[in-house]
């Protein structure tokens, strides 16, 4: 008897302790939650205080990070799968190029913004088109009477170029311009696969396909080295020509040329500031506290915050309610964007996902406000399956009666001007990457690897064909398939190409074999329409579909938290090295290596089938 009670009065005992727990941890998590609401509210009104007692002054474009065409991660909820997950701390900020846009469009007509500082020492960069695109509204900003000030401790060459849109620019004594030039390097580890005894079968269409060749080559072939050669000595002329226009001086004063450079530098005494004086690459030499007071005689200055009076960037944006609408909206013309290498499946982290985006390729076929698509292409391709998923959709849309018009940014090539193929009309930036239309298929095998730690593999078949895996070597016949499949596969991408830009197949062909053209190029050679930007595109839109007041409806794929915790968990386009090998490289090195493991990554084409530019996006 006395042991049944011991034992009633422990179960009553740690029921009551669970009991306890139970209440304390609600306790404890409502005035968690109570808390927050309450520093929320504060910092609410206190926002709502200061921009009511907020005086005229400057827009203060403090970017960080990168300008990318559409956010990977861009809620609260995504942050905080970020941290839950352990992420990388060295992932790059990102800005929307369109919210950029449209924030300095809003500002150029705001009475109480009176000019424009640009702080550019945080910001990373951009691709061409976009710093460009940048660049034209800052210009409209201008003409309205409002001028624009830059300035930066260290100017790169993206940071240089938004700068050359100012009025006036600006350096500290100790500060530098970096104009040296464009280059592309490509790591090559065929050497690496053979030590290793890993035999890469690969398939082509394509002389110019140079995707492969890290696993095929020690180096890079004279049609790859030719091809990327023109591209972008094409991109660095354009290039110093916007920043000779916006500078009003010579190309040749931009950048004279490594050893003319050297020879002023020497002049100089190493002294870049003084060479970037000479050059007419800054207006004023400075240190931060004077650049400050010229602002604030300018500005004027804000007592309460012990600051220039200016407003910034993000400040403005969100008070001004801009933003690229998350979720369900409505409008006449609809905007698709393809962003990153194509892969099967749903959208990942800088991954175009086939199945989401022909989600909502559908979604705005089927929605009768919307009378015509901007497809915005800024892709070096992937996958042939998933690319031709999404064509397919594109195709079905217009065949619906509602016209299709390409933005292509930075890089619109192989599987990315696959997708374009049943437009109206395409449109692209004298400096956008686009063509390398060819295709390849990769099939890797470890049967010489495994053989070396005594592991075997032997079976039976009914077929050739059927015998084919990664453990051993693949037959003949497999062989033979796979060609069949790359030639065939060449042979539609170039039909598709020849049927929308009325070329017969020969023509194309000559303008093809996997070779990159700058837009103007392209331009030349007929595989877009014109030379211009996300505006032009989307004019030539309401154009076509009759739509005297376009307004945009943003195909925004939804989330739900648990599939931003999977797309983390499972997708993430930044492949991270094991932190005691990142220690032991150095890190241009680790930054190619990562390049490579994700483009290794990307192959998951259920055929083995790809259009992809592994060159068109390292660009420095």
């Amino acid at each position: 008897m006395h042991t049944l009670w011991t034992i009633i009065a422990g179960i009553f005992k740690w029921s009551w302790r669970i009991l306890n727990f139970v209440r304390q941890l609600v306790a404890n998590v409502l005035f968690i939650i109570i808390l927050l609401l309450a520093a929320g509210a504060y910092a609410l009104l206190s926002e709502q205080d200061t921009q009511t007692s907020r005086e005229p002054g400057a827009l203060y474009v403090n970017l960080s990070g990168v300008v990318v065409d559409q956010l990977t991660r861009n809620s609260p909820l995504e942050s905080l799968s970020l941290q839950l997950l352990g992420a990388s701390s060295g992932q790059l900020q990102e800005n929307s190029l369109f919210d950029v846009v449209e924030t300095i469009r809003t500002a150029a007509t705001d009475p109480d913004i009176t000019g424009m500082i640009l702080k550019l020492d945080d910001f990373v960069g951009a691709d061409q088109p976009s710093l460009q695109y940048i660049g034209k509204t800052i210009t409209e900003f201008r003409k309205q009477g409002k001028r624009v000030y830059a300035v930066s401790g260290n100017y790169n060459q993206a940071q240089y170029y938004l700068a050359s849109y100012a009025d006036k620019i600006y350096m500290p004594p100790q500060g530098s311009v970096g104009i040296y030039g464009f280059a592309t390097n490509t790591l090559y580890y065929n050497e690496l696969l053979e030590m290793l005894k890993v035999k890469t079968h690969i398939f082509r269409v394509g002389t110019y396909k140079s995707a492969v060749e890290p696993m095929l080559r020690n180096d890079m072939s004279p049609e790859a080295r030719e091809s990327t050669q023109r591209f972008i000595s094409v991109l660095w002329d354009n290039y110093l020509t916007s920043l000779s226009e916006n500078r009003k001086t010579g190309k040749n004063t931009i950048f004279p040329g490594s050893q003319q450079m050297l020879a002023l530098m020497k002049t100089a005494k190493g002294d870049n500031a003084a060479y970037a004086v000479t050059q007419k690459l800054v207006d004023e030499i400075m240190p931060a506290n004077v650049f400050e007071s010229e602002m604030t005689k300018t500005f004027g200055w804000d007592k309460k915050n012990n600051t220039i009076n200016a407003i910034p960037f993000t400040e403005y944006a969100k008070n001004m309610n801009i933003g690229v609408p998350q979720g369900k909206t409505t409008g006449n013309i609809a905007v698709v964007v393809v962003q990153g290498a194509i892969v099967d499946g749903p959208d990942a982290p800088g991954m175009a996902g086939s199945d989401t985006i022909a989600a909502q390729l559908r979604e705005a076929r089927l929605d009768p406000e919307v009378k015509a698509l901007v497809l915005r292409v800024n892709s070096p391709g992937g996958s042939v399956t998933a690319s031709e998923q999404i064509r397919a959709e594109v195709a079905a849309l217009k065949q619906s009666g509602k016209a299709v018009v390409v933005s292509m940014g930075g890089v619109a090539a192989s599987g990315g001007y696959w997708v374009s193929t049943p437009a109206n009309y395409i449109v692209a930036s004298p400096s956008t990457i686009t063509g390398s239309i060819g295709i390849f298929g990769v099939v890797t095998t470890f049967e010489d690897s495994l053989s070396e730690i005594g592991v075997h593999t032997d079976g039976v078949s009914t077929s050739p064909l059927a015998d084919a895996t990664v453990t051993k070597a693949l037959t003949p016949e497999f062989s033979e398939l796979m060609q069949l499949y790359i030639e065939s596969g060449y042979s539609n991408f170039i039909n598709l190409v020849a049927k929308s830009r009325h070329k017969t197949p020969e023509e194309v062909d000559k303008i093809a074999q996997g070779r990159v053209w700058v837009g103007s190029d392209a331009k030349a050679n007929g595989l877009v329409d014109k030379l211009g930007d996300f505006d032009d595109a989307v004019a030539k839109a309401a154009e076509l579909a009759s739509v005297e007041h376009p307004v945009l409806n943003w195909m925004q794929p939804e989330m739900t938290f648990i599939d931003r915790l999977l797309a983390e968990t499972a997708g993430n386009v930044k492949v991270t090295l094991p932190s005691s090998l990142q220690g032991l490289i150095p890190a241009p090195v680790g930054a190619q290596l990562t390049q490579q493991a994700s483009f290794m990554k990307m192959l998951t084409d259920p055929q083995y089938r790809y259009a992809f530019c592994l060159n068109c996006t390292n660009i420095q």
